[in-house]
């Protein structure tokens, strides 16, 4: 069961990272407001995350697992394009990995939510 969560969640990042990338629209050539916009998508993403469905059996687990995905793949691309946005994709790498070693949104998982969450607000 845990390999099939850690390669949906693989599965589910790379696929809403392409999604969004064929559709992005760039407000220039060369980086433009993409990585303002990956930020932006991230935080939606978090915003709508429900940790408490992550392990739900159908499309409720299913998005709260692709959100989780999509806010940490996002928020990686937006930092690769603006070092501003590195905090915000550390706090969400930090409590991605976190819950690969446990297994469970534990204190330290969602503190770094948290964080993330905070991070977000402030953008």
């Amino acid at each position: 069961m845990a390999l099939s969560l850690v390669a949906g969640f693989v599965l589910g990042a790379a696929g809403i990272g392409a999604a969004w990338a064929i559709s992005a629209d760039f407000d220039s050539p060369v980086t433009g407001g993409a990585p303002a916009a990956d930020a932006r998508a991230a935080c939606e993403a978090l915003d709508r995350f429900d940790p408490e469905k992550y392990t739900d059996k159908g499309p409720a687990g299913e998005a709260a697992l692709n959100r989780y995905a999509a806010a940490g793949a996002l928020s990686a691309s937006a930092a690769a394009g603006d070092a501003k946005y590195k905090e915000l994709a550390q706090a969400i790498r930090r409590s991605q990995d976190r819950h690969a070693q446990v297994f469970d949104f534990d204190a330290t998982v969602k503190r770094d939510l948290d964080q993330a969450r905070e991070i977000c607000r402030a953008l």
